[in-house]
C-alpha cells in the first residue's frame, strides 16, 4: 500500500487528474450498463459523425473520457500516465492539459472530416487521441532540444511514434486517423511550446 501511495504522489498532477477523470467514468458507466456496446457508448457520449452533424457537438469531447472495454481503458491509461508525466514535468499543467485537450478534439474533428468524406460511419470513443498529442509534443520537444539529448534517444522515440500511429492502420477497430489527428496537434503545439520555454530560458527576445 505505500508503495502504491509513492507512486501517485511521484506522478504530475493535471496528468493523474486525466487518468483518474477516465477511469471513474469507466466505473460509473461499468455500473450502468455494457461499455463495450456501441449502442450503449453511443447513449452516453460517444462520438458518431450523423449525430454531430445535427449539432450535437459535446460528443467530440465527452468521447475523450470513455473506453470500450477495461483491456481499452488499461492500455491508454497506462500508456498516459508515463507519457503524459514526461510532457508535463516539460512544459507544466497548464500546457499540458491545452495540449492534452486540443489533440484530442482535433483528431474527433479530423475523424468526422474524414467519415463524412467515406461516407462510412462507426461509433468510436478514448482518450487515444489526447495520448497521441502528448506523443506528438513529446517528440517535438526533443526535437527542438536535440543538441541538450542524445541522438539515441531521439531516433527511438521518432521510430516508436511513427510505428504506433501505423499500427493503428493495421489493427481492425481502431481509430488511427484519431491518433493521427491527435499526434499531428500535439507536434505542432509541442513545437511552440518547446520553442517558447528555450527562449525563456535564454532570455532572448525576437523581434
Amino acid at each position: 500500500m505505500d508503495e502504491l501511495k509513492t507512486f501517485f504522489r511521484s506522478r504530475t498532477k493535471a496528468n493523474l487528474v486525466m487518468v483518474i477523470s477516465c477511469v471513474a467514468v469507466f466505473i460509473v458507466l461499468s455500473m450502468m450498463g455494457n461499455t463495450e456496446n456501441p449502442a450503449f457508448m453511443l447513449n452516453h457520449g460517444a462520438c458518431f459523425y450523423p449525430l454531430i452533424a445535427q449539432g450535437q457537438y459535446y460528443r467530440l469531447f465527452t468521447a475523450m473520457f470513455l473506453h470500450f472495454g477495461i483491456v481499452h481503458l488499461l492500455y491508454n491509461m497506462l500508456a498516459l500516465l508515463f507519457l503524459g508525466d514526461s510532457l508535463e514535468h516539460h512544459v507544466g499543467p497548464v500546457i499540458y492539459l491545452m495540449i492534452y485537450m486540443t489533440g484530442g478534439l482535433f483528431g474527433n474533428v479530423l475523424t468526422c472530416l474524414w467519415e463524412s468524406h467515406t461516407g462510412e460511419y462507426a461509433v468510436s470513443a478514448g482518450a487515444s487521441g489526447a495520448i497521441f498529442s502528448v506523443i506528438g509534443a513529446n517528440l517535438a520537444i526533443a526535437l527542438v532540444n536535440r543538441d541538450r539529448i542524445s541522438r539515441n534517444y531521439l531516433r527511438r522515440l521518432t521510430v516508436i511514434t511513427i510505428l504506433m500511429i501505423a499500427q493503428g492502420f493495421t489493427e481492425q477497430g481502431t481509430n488511427a486517423v484519431a491518433h493521427l489527428g491527435g499526434c499531428m496537434a500535439g507536434f505542432v503545439l509541442g513545437l511552440a511550446a518547446a520553442a517558447a520555454i528555450r527562449k525563456r530560458r535564454t532570455g532572448r527576445i525576437e523581434e
